[in-house]
């Protein structure tokens, strides 16, 4: 592991799990056969429903949960959503997987198509890729774009790219620390698209429709990625 995938790993697990309650949660959920409901987790740690909800909901978005739904007994009310462990085991994989081979393959690939038509595939494939990310956490009726975007850069730090939700005056925007793709990026800077891509289908499924920007980016020299939104 190289020292971008080591602080990438890092800032996904402590996103996750540097707070104790959130891991205390995590083990519960684990220790559960049939998963736990956030009504269920915080009449077993005395919290609010939508503290309980917010934990389990960062466990899902970095991809330590599952998320399910089912209705009660009789078919009435709200399908209610459980969340599970995705392994019979407790282990956390902080290997950050990428293929340069591949990677460089594709940079050169899209290259051949043209800035254009490349930059829109790219986007395609990211945006397609970002609502499956999305439907992995569940899709709540109303959720607020503060709360979508803390869950979009759980998402990405947990695929590698050590992101976070930072303040911009009245605004919100996307840091973006490493990169993934690594040296391929900056080679090629229009695989940058497939992250606008994925930050567009998360937010589209979490939140709505948004108007995604890059401000600054690894290939234009800059020390990290800035993604900002039109709401």
């Amino acid at each position: 592991m190289n020292p971008t995938e080591f602080a990438s790993a890092v800032t996904a697990i402590t996103s996750a799990f540097g707070d104790p309650t959130r891991r205390e949660i995590y083990l519960f959920v684990h220790s559960c056969d049939s998963g736990a409901t956030a009504s269920e987790v915080a009449e077993r740690f005395d919290l609010h429903a939508n503290v309980a909800r917010h934990h389990l909901d960062k466990l899902a978005a970095g991809g330590y949960l599952e998320i399910t739904t089912a209705r009660a007994a009789g078919g009435a009310g709200r399908p209610s959503k459980r969340y599970l462990t995705a392994s019979d085991e407790v282990n956390l994989d902080i290997t950050v997987r990428h293929d340069d081979v591949i990677i460089e393959l594709l940079g050169r690939a899209l290259n051949e198509l043209g800035p254009e038509r490349a930059a829109a595939l790219a986007e395609e494939v990211g945006e397609q890729y970002g609502r499956t990310m999305a439907s992995a956490m569940g899709t709540p009726t109303t959720r607020s774009f503060r709360t979508a975007l803390h869950a979009v850069a759980d998402a990405l730090s947990a695929h590698g790219f050590a992101a976070h939700a930072e303040k911009e005056g009245n605004a919100l925007r996307l840091v973006t620390e490493h990169c993934p793709f690594g040296d391929a990026a900056v080679e090629h800077p229009v695989i940058c698209a497939v992250d606008r891509g994925m930050v567009k289908g998360m937010l589209g499924s979490l939140y709505g429709e948004t108007s995604v920007e890059v401000r600054s980016s690894l290939p234009d020299g800059d020390d990290h990625c800035v993604t900002a939104f039109a709401e």
